[in-house]
């Protein structure tokens, strides 16, 4: 069987920080790492789906909204994967930033926090989402879009 790109990647040498994962045509996955993979920092459950929650609509509410085509949580909780349509990199990156100091300062109530919107609504929490946002943000805060490429 044919090994897929993203295993081709030394997460040992992956730091937390933004990459293009791929290029697909029009289409550029974006590996938004939160945390440093194989350490003990993972993401616990609810603070991955509460940012995802809040992520999520937010993105879709963006200047990139017809663009996006999906955001969501990687299953080794170290981190998101953004897939964006005729992106321009320094943009994205421009927005994520703007969207992560949005859910650090949210004061609302969580998006989709229902049974009926979603399948585990119980897990939401919004302040971890917040504290989330604010140290990725941190972590971003001087990247550009030159800092994006994978260094294996």
């Amino acid at each position: 069987m044919e090994k897929i790109a993203s295993f081709t990647v030394n997460h040992t040498n992956l730091n937390e920080g933004i990459y293009i994962s791929r290029i697909d045509g029009d289409i550029t996955t974006y590996d938004l790492r939160t945390r440093k993979p194989n350490t003990c920092s993972l993401m616990d459950h609810s603070t991955m789906h509460s940012m995802e929650h809040l992520f999520a609509t937010m993105v879709r509410n963006s200047e990139l909204k017809e663009d996006v085509i999906y955001f969501g949580p990687m299953g080794c909780q170290t981190g998101f994967y953004l897939l964006v349509r005729n992106a321009r990199h320094e943009h994205v990156l421009a927005v994520i930033k703007q969207i992560l100091a949005q859910i650090a300062a949210y004061t609302g109530e969580m998006p989709g926090n229902s049974a009926v919107e979603c399948g585990n609504y119980t897990s939401l929490n919004v302040e971890a989402a917040k504290k989330e946002a604010k140290t990725y943000l941190q972590i971003l805060q001087n990247k550009t879009a030159a800092d994006m490429a994978y260094s294996n």
